[in-house]
């Protein structure tokens, strides 16, 4: 009607506002059921999960996938909307890019959050400490035994420098090139990743530690003073012994003399040892182990040593003492010369004490 009779302009600029209030009309209601879906959706992310108690741990295995995630979280019990949620990530993919662990999800936590903290991967970590003094087998029985980390067959051999993706370890054998610390990891996590953090840690320290080592010590390399350390680990008692034992013991190398250090005999013995030593094991040229039959230091460390034990190792208390016997509180008597020796082991060792110890008590001992 209001077009008729118009130029062809005022026509086709009559028909495209004809066509305009059509397309809004027909938009409106779709407009507004995307805005009520909108607002819908933003007041269920924004509702609290379900939870059963104040605090729940939600386990994500590798390679589980969101759909899945949501439905681990339905059957539980935590989402009310399971299939609205499906449909938020397949519109939104990038928000939907979660990742494994284990998580700890408070009362409280909206369901928005807890999408959050999947994505963002802020899952619960855990420790486990690698103590002074331990062999590889027990590093590795540790590890294999852990319920929350990944099964993973490690080798207790050189083979276990492929396994750990190193190409050119401090020494073929990998025994006692583990620092011992406490190392945090998330659940599933491959004993392999806690190993590697390790060797590169016990690099940094004992790389620190030679710099800074005092002149003269009879190592030639830095793998000589660790072997040292892993022996004044095994040795020491009481911390505050470490550098005295130490001294003993470089002094002895810098003078020709053998070590005739139990620890070393006892780790030779492997399984064969069973609480003591007896002569002939003090006799035996076989066990390379042997410093009562061997010269200078054994051909590896014995067990992880500390950062203080490879501190004392380069840095030797001075003195002239050369023999030490455990006394039966932790400590020990150390002696200059053979006849003080043989004296403090008829004391301390012939006539032992009822409640006679090697190593200190519990209330003494360093953690």
């Amino acid at each position: 009607g209001r077009c008729a009779g118009s130029y062809n302009i005022t026509l086709n600029r009559c028909f495209m506002s004809k066509l305009l209030r059509v397309l809004l009309a027909l938009l409106f209601p779709v407009l507004i059921a995307l805005l009520l879906a909108g607002a819908y959706l933003k007041h269920y992310l924004d509702s609290d999960l379900q939870l059963s108690s104040s605090s729940e741990t939600f386990v994500l295995s590798r390679g589980t996938g969101f759909s899945s995630a949501v439905n681990q979280a339905a059957e539980r019990g935590w989402l009310t909307k399971p299939q609205l949620l499906k449909v938020y990530g397949r519109l939104f993919p990038e928000k939907a890019n979660i990742r494994a662990g284990e998580y700890r999800v408070s009362g409280g936590t909206t369901v928005g959050q807890w999408l959050t903290m999947l994505r963002d991967g802020e899952v619960l970590r855990h420790q486990l400490t690698f103590v002074e003094g331990w062999t590889l087998s027990q590093l590795l029985s540790s590890l294999d035994n852990h319920p929350l980390l990944a099964e993973q067959a490690l080798e207790n051999s050189a083979k276990l420098w492929s396994q750990l993706a190193i190409e050119e370890p401090l020494a073929n054998n990998p025994e006692g090139l583990f620092f011992p610390d406490t190392y945090d990891f998330q659940r599933d996590d491959l004993p392999a990743e806690l190993l590697r953090r390790a060797y590169r840690r016990l690099v940094k320290v004992l790389s620190e530690e030679w710099a800074a080592r005092d002149v003269g010590l009879p190592y030639e390399t830095p793998y000589d003073a660790l072997i040292m350390a892993s022996i004044i680990e095994k040795e020491t008692g009481v911390p505050s012994e470490r550098s005295e034992i130490a001294g003993v013991f470089v002094r002895r190398l810098q003078r020709g003399m053998r070590l005739q250090t139990d620890p070393t005999v006892i780790y030779g013995m492997g399984e064969q040892y069973r609480g003591n030593i007896r002569g002939r094991d003090l006799r035996d040229d076989s066990n390379p182990y042997n410093t009562y039959r061997i010269n200078g230091l054994p051909p590896t460390p014995i067990a992880l040593a500390g950062r203080e034990a490879i501190h004392a190792a380069l840095h030797p208390a001075p003195g002239n003492s050369l023999f030490f016997v455990a006394k039966g509180d932790g400590s020990h008597q150390f002696s200059a010369t053979l006849a003080e020796h043989e004296a403090a082991v008829r004391r301390y060792q012939l006539q032992r004490r009822s409640d006679y110890r090697s190593s200190p008590a519990k209330s003494e001992a360093r953690r």
